[in-house]
């Protein structure tokens, strides 16, 4: 019989206005998107001395901007030195605005079942790039970058999708720290210039 499961379905107490919250929510979406930026000003990029390196956010969910998503920072790599290596889920697309260098990527074997795991395969993969290029990362990549100019630095624009975390696959294992980082360092404008003249380390 249709109804012989009544004695179950009909259990429980609660009450939640959860259906309401999504249209107060989208009621709400014109007035809050009014007040997020669809202007970015540089001196609203915060700069991060991050174990990837150093990094100038251009957009992130953190920073009350229209984008819902992407994210992107620009990273700047002094003379001759190299990024954190990294690997993420999802996959990254990175535009060389300057400098020449080139890319260690190591793919990885994934499983996705109750628990998330990942394997690197042993074979590093070089990609050269230089001023131009686009350099694409694939999913569950471990990759590095690296500044082949002694004498001046490259600077990336880095870009990633925020659904992947936003389904709950979050993953990001840094293995190796960029070799500037130092937590106690809060950048300023002029530090990395002193960073960018290779007068730093």
């Amino acid at each position: 019989m249709a109804w012989g499961e009544t004695t179950s379905w009909l259990e429980g107490n609660a009450n939640e206005r959860l259906y309401q919250r999504l249209l107060d929510d989208a009621q709400d979406a014109p007035s809050r998107n009014s007040r997020r930026k669809k202007i970015v000003r540089p001196a609203d990029m915060p700069w991060e001395m991050s174990r990837q390196g150093l990094l100038k956010h251009l957009i992130n969910e953190n920073m009350n901007t229209r984008m819902e998503t992407v994210d992107a920072y620009m990273q700047i790599i002094p003379p001759g030195s190299r990024s954190g290596r990294h690997r993420h889920l999802a996959e990254e697309c990175v535009y060389v605005i300057e400098g020449k260098g080139y890319d260690l990527h190591e793919d990885c074997d994934v499983e996705i079942t109750d628990v998330f795991e990942w394997k690197p395969v042993g074979k590093l993969q070089r990609f050269e790039w230089e001023a131009g290029d686009v350099i694409y990362i694939p999913p569950n990549t471990i990759h590095q970058h690296f500044n082949a100019d002694p004498k001046n630095p490259a600077r990336l624009i880095s870009s990633t999708n925020r659904i992947f975390k936003q389904i709950g696959l979050n993953t990001l294992d840094q293995m190796e720290d960029a070799p500037e980082y130092d937590a106690k360092v809060v950048l300023t404008a002029e530090i990395v210039r002193g960073f960018l003249r290779g007068g730093r380390k």
